[in-house]
């Protein structure tokens, strides 16, 4: 893609980003305790989840009507080139019980590669955005991953799934422990790598994370100059999701063996 259209969605990114931020604060604000179902185990919808993605898809294909778009309520495929892929908010169970720990995040993505990033916290006013090969800001500053060099000063994030068995998240949590790191988790998976890319916390892993919680984030890390795993390896991959790691680099290595990761 040419600069020129690369900057049309930069610029769509930032404006739609926005906006849909501010209509998950207002209902946010505005939220009934319990007013909340259940898609499955602990996966929390709310009404604003799916308002906030009809905007987005809205915005985004009326003014890219051949770009195709892959949301966390609405779906859609992978089938395009050029892809937007949404979550109108992550931390949805955050958001459910008036924690003000929640976001939207929205990647713009051409064959496979993570171009465009942006990741909003309407609550905190924080907003992260990444170019591939050219920043990652908070807020319109640079942000820089943490130069943490000894495990026993760092402190992980460690996500959850239900696609992966129990077992498995109790031997990556104790392995973590074991190496002497904190762990910590607050129930934003787009938000937890946005604080890698800002050296709040040194790395995060999930086993299995969607696409649309972790392309936005993933890039933010890797251009604050941190590592990444493998995911995605391909265009056609996004639509499966799979294994995230990311990491301040000093402490990458054994961080990834201990949750059994690639890096990238």
């Amino acid at each position: 893609m040419n600069s020129t259209e690369l900057k049309k969605r930069e610029d769509a990114l930032k404006s739609v980003l926005t906006q849909a931020g501010n209509i998950a604060l207002r209902h946010f604000q505005t939220r009934q305790p319990g007013s909340y179902t259940l898609k499955g185990n602990q996966d929390f919808l709310t009404e604003a989840d799916a308002l906030v993605e009809q905007y987005i898809r809205s915005e985004l294909l009326k003014q890219f009507p051949e770009d195709g778009l892959l949301g966390e309520e609405t779906g859609g495929a992978v089938n395009t080139p050029q892809l937007w892929v949404v979550d109108p908010i992550d931390g949805t169970a955050n958001f459910a019980r008036g924690i003000a720990h929640f976001c939207v995040s929205i990647a713009f993505v051409e064959d496979g590669v993570t171009l465009l990033g942006g990741i909003y916290n309407p609550a905190t006013d924080e907003i992260y955005l990444a170019r591939k090969n050219a920043y990652a800001q908070k807020n319109g500053l640079p942000l820089t991953v943490a130069d943490t060099g000894r495990l026993q000063e760092a402190t992980f994030e460690l996500g959850w799934s239900n696609r992966v068995t129990q077992q498995r998240y109790l031997d990556a949590y104790k392995s973590v422990l074991l190496m002497g790191a904190n762990v910590r988790r607050g129930a934003s998976g787009a938000l937890a790598l946005a604080w890698v890319a800002e050296g709040r916390t040194d790395g995060y892993a999930e086993l299995h994370m969607n696409a649309w919680d972790c392309l936005a984030g993933l890039l933010l890390v890797e251009e604050a100059g941190g590592r990444i795993g493998t995911f995605p390896s391909s265009h056609a991959e996004i639509a499966q999701g799979g294994a995230i790691l990311a990491s301040a680099p000093n402490i990458a290595e054994p961080f990834a063996s201990s949750v059994s990761i690639s890096l990238k």
